[in-house]
């Protein structure tokens, strides 16, 4: 069993039939956000053989050190806006915040309690705002963005861009790709994509909620960075080693490529890693 970030749905259904072509073992996938992938295991109690996130932070916030003890980074995107292919507008890098602001056009986005994309967006609206020098920007694309077109994960605004009930969405370039849609890309000091600008990206910042009842916690922008982890006691640990393992082989990056991704090679690891995952 395998949990996973919504925007990870295209690349794990083809990892895992390809690890099934080589090994004969199905690799059953469940979609939702990260950070309610990790809590199905940290608070639902319920066992898994691997939880992959779309950001490497919500395994050290939720899961370590009780339910898992490494992880291995092993890609990274970036943030764009994905127009529905109903969308007749013209919108580009430049002047995209400003169609987003037109009472006739309609955008959503995921839920920053549950999807690192949401607090990602967030993050990306105020970057914005430093950006282009328009004070207030980010509050102003918040209120422009009603509760009913805020989303559990990225994956659900799919739906409403191919309906035409939104104009536009704020997804992962892999995600916009594996769906053909249409996408204006945003400066790298503003798409969260550029490892170069951690530390811009660092002044952005989302309160959300933490591991305990009541907690809030503050996320400050960073490089995007996908990760996944075996947690502690996984109903088939050698067999959840092994697609890790491949997840992270040459083979298994390729797939990753081939979905839009940029495959971080080699993988870099933090905590106590398996012997075996080490190349």
């Amino acid at each position: 069993m395998v949990f996973h970030a919504g925007s990870l749905s295209v690349p794990f259904k083809r990892l895992g039939d390809e690890f099934r072509r080589r090994t004969g073992v199905r690799v059953v996938c469940e979609a939702s956000g990260s950070r309610l992938a990790a809590r199905k295991v940290v608070q639902l109690g319920r066992r898994a053989d691997v939880v992959a996130v779309s950001d490497y932070t919500v395994i050290e916030d939720l899961m370590m050190p009780e339910h898992a003890e490494w992880y291995a980074i092993f890609a990274t995107n970036e943030m764009v806006v994905a127009l529905s292919p109903k969308f007749k507008g013209e919108m580009g890098t430049d002047d995209w915040y400003e169609v987003l602001l037109r009472p006739e056009v309609s955008f959503g986005r995921g839920d920053e309690e549950i999807d690192p994309c949401g607090y990602r967006t967030l993050m990306v609206w105020q970057l914005a705002e430093s950006y282009y020098g328009v004070p207030g920007l980010a509050e102003r694309l918040s209120k422009a963005c009603p509760r009913e077109n805020i989303r559990p994960n990225s994956e659900a605004l799919l739906p409403l861009l191919e309906t035409g009930d939104l104009d536009c969405a704020f997804l992962y370039l892999s995600v916009a790709l594996q769906h053909k849609l249409r996408f204006v890309k945003l400066p790298p000091q503003v798409n969260l994509g550029d490892p170069s600008s951690e530390d811009l990206y660092s002044r952005a910042s989302v309160e959300i909620e933490g591991k305990r009842p009541g907690e809030r916690i503050v996320k400050r922008g960073r490089p995007i960075a996908y990760a996944l982890t075996v947690p502690k006691d996984p109903p088939h640990p050698e067999l959840a080693l092994k697609f890790v393992k491949f997840v992270l082989s040459e083979d298994g990056a390729g797939i990753v490529r081939g979905c839009g991704q940029v495959p971080l090679d080699p993988p870099r690891f933090e905590g106590d890693v398996p012997p075996k995952l080490r190349r």
